[in-house]
């Protein structure tokens, strides 16, 4: 089964400095239909206006990635990290325990676009964690490229859930396919751009959620960008 849920059906909030897309239920969106899918537990598109952000706030037991697609994301947290993150770049942050970090636009005249993501760890009570990879347009050209795993399998970061996340860029007739296993999840998020997914049409901020199906099809491109995942029931 595949349902597909178009862009404008997302929770939305407009803090002026900050415009949030909601996938799921969060903060002052609420959904009883969309708490989540699978192990994933939050996908957030926010787009952030210049010299603003996020203070310093904190989280505990929760594996956090953000996928920057425009300006430069500033990270700062009790780990002693200070970081920043420009698109083609992902971020890992294990909270654990407990960690507390901030997020900021520091780039003058440009809004910081970004994908907040959520998943539930296999473990609790860690050590709070930190990694951060580069990932190359052209490793992406095409095919569907591991940027997180349980695993750090193919250089992708390593993330403390059972969950594998592939990122694509897929323009004409670049296509590219994931086999699903028995009882597995699949999620296919739209960063931009036109894509069919088992021949359904997906354009920006479109998602589809795949349930009781062995293969996830991507195809007939035009100028994608697409986040796909692999999850746990």
């Amino acid at each position: 089964m595949i349902t597909l849920r178009k862009s404008s059906e997302r929770g939305y909030a407009d803090h002026g400095w900050l415009k949030s897309f909601h996938s799921f239920s969060f903060a002052g969106y609420y959904d009883p239909k969309h708490m989540g899918w699978g192990n994933l537990r939050v996908i957030n598109e926010d787009r952030i206006a210049p010299g603003t952000g996020f203070g310093t706030h904190g989280h505990r037991d929760m594996e956090i990635i953000s996928y920057v697609v425009q300006g430069n994301l500033a990270h700062k947290d009790s780990m002693g990290n200070v970081k920043g993150i420009p698109p083609g770049d992902v971020q890992r942050m294990s909270a654990g325990t407990g960690v507390q970090h901030s997020e900021f636009n520091h780039a003058e005249g440009q809004t910081t676009h970004f994908f907040q993501i959520w998943i539930e760890p296999d473990v609790r009570g860690i050590a709070p964690g930190y990694e951060q990879k580069t990932f190359a347009a052209d490793e992406k050209r095409g095919v569907l490229r591991l940027l997180a795993s349980s695993d750090a399998a193919g250089g992708s970061v390593k993330i403390h859930a059972d969950a594998r996340l592939y990122g694509g860029l897929f323009d004409g007739e670049q296509a590219a396919s994931l086999t699903l296993a028995p009882g597995r999840k699949g999620y296919v998020q739209m960063v931009s751009g036109e894509l069919q997914v088992n021949g359904l049409k997906l354009g920006s901020g479109d998602a589809a959620m795949l349930e009781g199906e062995t293969r996830i099809e991507l195809g007939a491109g035009k100028q994608a960008e697409v986040l796909v995942f692999d999850l746990a029931p």
